[in-house]
């Protein structure tokens, strides 16, 4: 290897590796090797200088005709040695400060129209913003005038129905405490229906107490339902006016809100510790109400606590005629069918009686039917000896021989006798099954009439504890819902 070069005039330098072990240099530069530079004010350089210090060549080992003690390369000069010394010319340097110069004198003049202009703006600016300021805050003390006022009107308002929700919510309690006393008299009456469902046979009947205890229990009823309807029409009335009641609570809540904060803005200062940049907040929001939608909201809420507060003493005057109309109505009714408890009672107490004294005469009569039966049957065991005797008589002479089997007159005798002693039996014994069948209708009749008095007596006691039940009856204040 030998080394072939010399130091040129231009410098070069690539990366480190390239600077400790540089590559071969090509021996001519191409177009796309080079870098055209500029600067303003300067002619464009279309000549290129060479951009290595020295070029490797490979050469042939030394022979021993060509001998170099030294070992140094020998020294290669470039081709175009003129284009590695091209400079800019004096015309350009005069020409390039000039330039400069102008460019420096325009922008001074530029700086001190822009300073003049920027003072005269200042001035401005700062009159606009004072002036602006002082319209925010004249603006800010008018809104906190207005919000007072609707607070003000929404503060009224909202005592108002606060009030006649608590009216309201007294009737109501008025209206189920009627409700649960008329519960109580309707399972008295209802009572009454099952236990009087207890009569037995010819008892059961539909007379003027259960006529009276089914009218009053349907009139308990109706009188209970109106008053259960009329009870939850006052709790749909009391969720509109606590609807009402909130909207009012709501709005005074975000007016005092707002009153605190515009208060708070009112008195903000430009020496203020609070203030602070936030940047987007000055962007209009469409979702946000105008003056005229929020007096409106204010005016629509009022509007509706009116209209509840109409609708409630309305519902109150209504629920109290109708539990004084009630009470009216359940106390003659209770009245009619107490009456008739007293008029029914004193019916099944005289049919007792005569069903009573009419027992008393039947065991009488079955008293003396039995002793004829005991009669009858004496009789008629009288009569059987004197039958067998004839039987037996008629019998023995049927076994006389021959001749002697006579019908002569004590055969006659003994033959009518046989036969009138049976007919007498036979009279004796259907006598006896006329007797029996007289005390097995006597006994019947006996049984009717205990059955019966014992009806009569279960219907007496059915009615009398349900009269007593219906002894206690709310009185006309309990009716009416007053406790």
């Amino acid at each position: 290897m030998e080394f072939l070069g010399t130091t040129q005039a231009a410098s070069y330098c690539g990366t480190r590796k390239s600077c400790l072990f540089p590559d071969v240099a090509p021996t001519t530069t191409t177009r796309d090797t080079y870098q055209s530079y500029y600067l303003p004010g300067y002619r464009h350089l279309s000549s290129w200088r060479p951009s290595l210090l020295y070029k490797v060549v490979s050469v042939p080992p030394s022979s021993d005709k060509e001998f170099n003690p030294t070992g140094r390369p020998p020294t290669v000069l470039p081709e175009l040695r003129s284009s590695l010394h091209a400079r800019y010319s004096t015309r350009d340097w005069h020409h390039a400060n000039t330039v400069q110069l102008q460019g420096s004198e325009a922008s001074r003049n530029t700086a001190g129209r822009l300073n003049a202009d920027s003072m005269r703006l200042m001035q401005d600016k700062d009159q606009l913003t004072y002036k602006m300021q002082d319209d925010s805050r004249r603006n800010l003390s008018e809104r906190l005038s207005n919000i007072d006022f609707w607070r003000s009107e929404l503060t009224y308002e909202l005592e108002c129905l606060l009030t006649e929700t608590q009216d309201l919510e007294r009737a109501k309690k008025r209206l189920e405490c009627a409700a649960g006393e008329v519960e109580g008299t309707l399972k008295i009456t209802m009572e009454c229906l099952y236990h009087r469902e207890k009569r037995k046979d010819i008892d059961l009947v539909h007379d003027d107490v259960e006529k009276s205890l089914i009218k009053e229990a349907d009139l308990f009823k109706d009188c209970q339902e109106t008053l259960i309807k009329l009870a939850q029409k006052s709790s749909l009335q009391l969720g509109i006016n606590r609807d009402a009641q909130h909207a009012l609570e709501r709005d005074l809540s975000d007016k005092n809100s707002a009153h605190c904060i515009d208060e708070m803005c009112f008195n903000l200062r430009n020496s203020s510790d609070s203030i602070n940049f936030y940047h987007g907040v000055e962007k209009a929001n469409g979702t946000v109400s105008v003056p005229t939608t929020w007096a409106k909201f204010s005016e629509d809420n009022i509007r509706c606590s009116q209209h509840a507060r109409a609708n409630s003493v309305k519902l109150r005057e209504e629920a109290e005629v109708a539990m004084e109309r009630t009470s009216e109505e359940m106390w003659n009714c209770f009245i009619s069918t107490n009456l008739a408890f007293n008029n029914r009672i004193a019916e099944v107490a005289d049919a007792k009686n005569k069903l009573q004294a009419q027992l008393a005469k039947i065991l009488q009569e079955i008293f003396q039917t039995e002793d004829t039966i005991m009669l009858l049957e004496r009789s008629i065991k009288a009569k059987e000896y004197p039958l067998k005797v004839a039987q037996t008589r008629l019998e023995g002479r049927a076994k006389r021989p021959n001749i002697e089997l006579c019908r002569d007159a004590p055969q006659f005798q003994l033959v009518t006798e046989v036969y009138t002693l049976g007919k007498t039996v036979q009279t004796l014994k259907q006598r006896l099954q006329e007797a029996h069948d007289t005390l097995q209708m006597l006994t019947l009749n006996k049984s009717k009439l205990e059955h019966d008095i014992s009806v009569k007596a279960n219907s007496f006691f059915i009615d009398k504890k349900c009269t007593d039940m219906r002894k206690v009856f709310p009185s006309t204040p309990r009716l009416i819902g007053y406790t």
